[in-house]
């Protein structure tokens, strides 16, 4: 695994779902109830980490669930609960946001119990095992999203067995690749977001991603020999051959896409190293965005 913080971290995601699951009883009670009408919010990573939760959350037939990015929730709507996301609780988008919804039940997964933003939401969910002392983010928004997807009654124990899969999977074959684009379908595509980011973020590598089904509307043209379209979850059918015939190679693993996302972190934090770059720093980032 790689000698950075970020490589020991993502080797802990197994470990810190199965720790994470094993503390939802003491979090039942204040994330989303059946029925509810639900908002979620993050900036970036736990942004996409929202979007996942709530096509998961809808899908499952628990009640209408919308993601927003934080900058922009729409303020004259009205929820059942508002479940912000923020590994350090010091995003000043969150903040301003929990403390713009008086009246409203506010709920905050954090990794930092005594962050601003925990003071200003009613409920807080705190998850300081999943801390991380890179920048880049892995551990933190896979835990956060295993515990919400364990309030749904997913397995995470079935997670975590196919999450250390993943930690073993050959990945240097793919490390020539001039350029990758994640796609995937329901709850999925939020994952795919996050996988390009992190690309992005980790190896300052050309990624892009989109639903699998609309990639054939356009993004398919970039598609040649050199290039990867990876999929997390399961091939849209046809997809398979129409990629074949650019030249692009077609990566899929037989993954939930959650731990599929831990593959791409492998392969974005090899990337980084290849190309010289330290993964923990990324250039131009901060481990929080704090606004003055």
């Amino acid at each position: 695994m790689s000698d950075t913080f970020v490589g020991d971290e993502l080797a802990s995601q197994p470990a810190s779902w199965r720790s994470a699951a094993a503390l939802l009883p003491s979090f039942i009670d204040v994330l989303p109830q059946p029925g509810e009408r639900v908002a979620v919010i993050g900036c970036g990573t736990s942004w996409f980490i929202a979007m996942s939760y709530a096509v998961a959350r809808e899908s499952a037939g628990l009640g209408q669930t919308d993601a927003f990015a934080g900058s922009e929730y729409p303020a004259d709507r009205q929820y059942d609960r508002v479940v912000t996301i923020s590994r350090s609780g010091t995003t000043t988008e969150i903040i301003d946001l929990l403390r713009a919804l008086p009246g409203q039940r506010t709920v905050l997964i954090t990794a930092v119990p005594d962050s601003p933003a925990a003071a200003d939401a009613d409920d807080v969910v705190a998850l300081p095992f999943a801390d991380e002392r890179s920048v880049v983010q892995t551990r933190f928004a896979t835990t956060a999203l295993a515990l919400l997807r364990a309030s749904l009654g997913d397995d995470v124990e079935a997670l975590a067995v196919q999450a250390e899969t993943a930690l073993t999977l050959p990945i240097d074959d793919l490390l020539d690749a001039e350029q990758v684009t994640f796609v995937g379908r329901g709850a999925a595509v939020g994952l795919t977001f996050e996988a390009a980011l992190k690309t992005r973020e980790a190896a300052q590598f050309w990624a892009e991603s989109y639903p699998a089904m609309d990639y054939r509307h356009g993004p398919i043209a970039i598609a040649q020999p050199g290039r990867l379209v990876w999929s997390l979850g399961a091939v849209p059918e046809g997809l398979a051959d129409e990629v074949a015939a650019t030249g692009a190679r077609l990566v899929h693993h037989d993954l939930d896409p959650l731990a599929g996302l831990v593959v791409v972190h492998r392969f974005a934090v090899a990337l980084a190293e290849r190309r010289g770059l330290d993964p923990d720093h990324p250039r131009s980032l901060t481990r929080s965005v704090i606004l003055t």
